[in-house]
């Protein structure tokens, strides 16, 4: 659905994207991760014409952006909607009225509008304020809104910049919560921006990090939890205190083996000793994935392996 090859995009002379290639398929909901200043928003932005790029592809549904012309990039940006941090409201219109806005400015039929928004407020939870204003709304509400407006034209994508880093954690969850069921009941392909690895690890299937321009990771959520590259971790601000004697060994859980006694039934299977030296547990989505480190010495390093590759243990030396 959206496919991106080798994009680099300057600013002047300030280089802002650094050769970015990744694939987005319909249906999922994909994250891109970074700090501040990593390129993450700007990215977005070329990926519905808002911004054009200097070198590189972008094609969403078999058209490559930067060669639509006025006329075709509205009709293009008609299908992808779009939610931002700060929510955009009309501040004097009310919650019905700023859901209905798109479908009149495309001159959709009255009753189609008054049907359409009455059906999508109800979708995000917010029949009863069909006729409050968003000053009288709180921050996730407004968010809802916003929700519902991105979603009246019928879009096949939503974009979502930063939608919840204004939001305290319940009502974050809350919107989370909501973008998971829209994209499973109505389809849509969802593009998080966010600096929030919590929404990633909550709602994405598939996630790219980026640093300064520069793609450090990309692959499943899970896959990049369980096998975390040196660049990921310094940008998860991650520190793994080892052992310095000894050889240190990683066992890696995915979310079918965590309820698993792998480590208390190898060391009755062994009879070796060992230490616990780092462990942790992540939850993913609906599961629970994770990795725990022991340190074994030299000797009995061998016992220790043999036993692993019988168990089909994921494992790595460090």
């Amino acid at each position: 659905m959206i496919k991106i090859e080798n994009v680099e995009k300057y600013f002047g002379n300030t280089k802002v994207l650094s050769n970015i290639s990744l694939e987005i398929s319909k249906g999922e909901i994909y994250a891109i991760v970074g700090h501040s200043g990593a390129g993450k928003s700007t990215l977005l932005r070329c990926i519905n014409g808002l911004e054009s790029y200097s070198a590189g592809s972008i094609q969403v549904q078999n058209h490559e952006v930067d060669q639509l012309q006025s006329s075709g990039l509205r009709e293009f940006r008609k299908n992808i909607g779009m939610i931002f941090q700060h929510f955009s409201l009309m501040q004097r219109k009310t919650v019905y009225e700023n859901v209905v806005v798109p479908m009149e400015i495309w001159k959709y039929p009255s009753e189609s509008c008054q049907q359409k928004a009455l059906d999508l407020l109800e979708l995000v939870g917010l029949l009863d304020k069909k006729d409050a204003y968003p000053k009288e709304l709180s921050g996730g509400q407004k968010q809802r809104v916003a929700i519902a407006r991105a979603l009246t034209l019928e879009p096949d994508i939503l974009l979502s910049d930063e939608a919840t880093s204004a939001l305290d954690p319940a009502t974050t969850n809350s919107i989370l919560q909501l973008l998971e069921k829209i994209n499973h009941t109505l389809g849509i392909t969802i593009v998080l921006v966010t600096h929030e690895m919590d929404v990633v690890k909550t709602i994405a299937h598939k996630a790219t990090l980026l640093s300064h321009g520069e793609i450090i990771a990309t692959g499943s959520v899970e896959d990049l939890f369980l096998h975390p590259t040196q660049q990921m971790r310094e940008f998860l601000g991650e520190k793994e205190t080892l052992p310095t004697a000894g050889i240190n060994i990683r066992l890696i859980f995915p979310r079918s083996s965590t309820d698993e006694p792998i480590v208390a039934t190898m060391a009755r299977a062994v009879d070796v000793d060992f230490s616990i030296a780092w462990g942790k547990l992540e939850k993913i989505r609906n599961g629970v994935i994770g990795s725990l480190v022991i340190n074994v010495e030299e000797k009995d390093y061998q016992q220790i392996a043999n036993y692993l590759n019988k168990q089909s243990v994921q494992w790595e030396v460090l």
